[in-house]
């Protein structure tokens, strides 16, 4: 018999495993944000000592690439935007108060639509004090919101208030985050799986009629072997079994192959 305050401990435990996880993702995303400001410090100093061009910024992410191939983060594109991003931040003090508080793609999206720092700060503020994602950031922008709400605060750790839970969810969905963790596309893939049970009444409403969800990674037994299908449902008109695998990368002919297979779904799960 459980304990009568068992379901509260339950709750507890869940939401001290969320704040961790939201902590350590904004942590981490500060450590790669710093980081590429200081790759792109290296690059503004050792160019301005060295005189050297693009050729250099090409084969450094070459080699970095090959030293790091799970990171999609060390193309030469990239690392022009460190470069860009040490240039237009060039006090440290203040990425490390505010602008790696924000994922790269904020940055990125700033980096290309302001070009005045003091407007650039604004919406950093912003984009934290109101956890903005990049989608929102974007039309903010666009309708030149920093025009009509004056200047930004420059006094960063007394005034900015602590990145919430929007913020750090926004932080996880980074594709840089994953690769700077050397996650696989399969953590990706389960993000993808958890959102859509989390709103199955839907995704079943875009499957079509018919349609009943029977789990998530479904247990299989082929050939004495085990295996695990990220979606399964059943179409009560067909009369089958509907195999949902989900991806993170572009179609491969693989792909298909991997559930090309004769199997039997056990119902003991």
């Amino acid at each position: 018999m459980m304990p009568t305050d068992y379901g509260q401990w339950l709750a507890d435990i869940k939401n001290r495993v969320l704040t961790a996880r939201q902590r350590a993702a904004l942590a981490v995303n500060a450590e790669l944000v710093s980081l590429y400001w200081h790759i792109g410090r290296d690059i503004l100093q050792r160019q301005a000592a060295q005189g050297w061009g693009s050729k250099v910024i090409d084969r450094l992410g070459r080699d970095l690439r090959e030293a790091f191939p799970e990171m999609k983060g060390f193309s030469t594109r990239n690392l022009m935007y460190m470069r860009t991003f040490a240039e237009a931040w060039p006090d440290f003090k203040i990425v490390q108060q505010a602008v790696a508080q924000l994922p790269w793609g904020h940055n990125v999206l700033l980096l290309n639509r302001i070009k005045e720092q003091e407007a650039r700060l604004f919406y950093v503020q912003k984009a934290i004090a109101e956890n903005w994602s990049r989608a929102t950031l974007e039309v903010h922008i666009k309708n030149r919101q920093h025009e009509r709400q004056g200047k930004a605060v420059t006094h960063f750790a007394a005034r900015l208030p602590a990145p919430t839970a929007a913020l750090a969810q926004e932080t996880l969905k980074d594709p840089y985050l994953f690769d700077f963790l050397s996650l696989s596309e399969d953590a990706q893939e389960r993000e993808m799986e958890n959102a859509l049970v989390q709103h199955i009444t839907r995704f079943l409403l875009e499957l079509g009629s018919g349609f009943a969800f029977v789990g998530r990674q479904y247990r299989l037994e082929v050939n004495g072997d085990e295996f695990f299908i990220d979606l399964l449902f059943y179409h009560i008109r067909l009369k089958c079994y509907v195999v949902v695998e989900l991806k993170a990368t572009a179609f491969k002919p693989e792909h298909a192959g991997q559930r090309n297979m004769p199997y039997r779904v056990s119902t003991s799960q």
